[in-house]
């Protein structure tokens, strides 16, 4: 998913193409917006922690970009192209060193774990969306 901050920056496309580059291929895309209640359905297992509100309200502060990318080893893969959910620790050359501003606004979201991947593509997508 491009966040909200990334997609205000015009970084989609930059994004996209880095996705690209790394081989993976996506399967379903959208750019859409989530209410402040799907955001916090999307990240309710984090419902008890003290950042929770403030991420339901970023994420439902602007337009994102779901998608579903297709590779061998995707999840690990991606989580490498994407950098750590620091800017500041992630490694030179990842989507958050390049597009990330803080912790909170850090560009992009990747599952982490085939599991979740599959959760939260059927959370933004139906069976018909998929290519």
């Amino acid at each position: 998913m491009i966040k909200p901050d990334a997609v205000r920056a015009g970084n989609i496309g930059n994004i996209l193409q880095m996705i690209n580059a790394a081989g993976f291929r996506i399967v379903a895309m959208k750019l859409t917006h989530m209410t402040k209640e799907r955001a916090g359905q999307f990240y309710e297992v984090h419902k008890e922690r003290p950042f929770y509100g403030e991420l339901c309200d970023f994420m439902s502060s602007g337009p994102i970009v779901a998608a579903i990318l297709e590779k061998n080893n995707a999840v690990e893969d991606f989580r490498k192209l994407i950098g750590a959910t620091n800017p500041a620790n992630a490694e030179p050359g990842t989507i958050r060193k390049l597009y990330a501003t803080s912790v909170g606004e850090n560009a992009v979201h990747g599952s982490d774990s085939d599991e979740n991947a599959a959760i939260e593509g059927a959370f933004h997508f139906s069976g018909m969306e998929l290519y």
